[in-house]
């Protein structure tokens, strides 16, 4: 099932660190391969990330669910320790950032 683009919140993408859109070739910024390693997608496979605004246009950025998992998954680490919101169990349900890296992490790993 695909991710729509409501899904991911833009702190979320933030911290997934997209690269640079300006320049990205065609496949890349339609959306019909990864935006990260380039493998083909399908509706089934893809993660969308949502329209995305660049200088030389407008991008459409998928990602496959290994890479998205793998993103958030580092992500997750490098956030929740600097976060007093994911401090401690009670409160980390606060946090959009944790709670969504969290979510992309257990909806795309296999």
């Amino acid at each position: 099932m695909s991710r729509t683009a409501v899904d991911i919140q833009l702190e979320v993408l933030d911290v997934l660190a997209l690269p640079a859109l300006l320049g990205l070739n065609e496949d890349r910024a339609a959306g019909r391969v990864c935006i990260w390693c380039g493998q083909p997608l399908t509706i089934e496979t893809a993660v969308d990330l949502g329209e995305q605004k660049a200088e030389d246009g407008t991008c459409f950025p998928r990602a496959c669910r290994t890479c998205t998992a793998n993103r958030a998954h580092r992500g997750l680490f490098a956030h929740a320790p600097l976060c007093d919101l994911c401090e401690t169990e009670a409160t980390a349900a606060r946090c959009i950032v944790g709670r969504g890296l969290y979510r992309l992490v257990r909806d795309n790993r296999r």
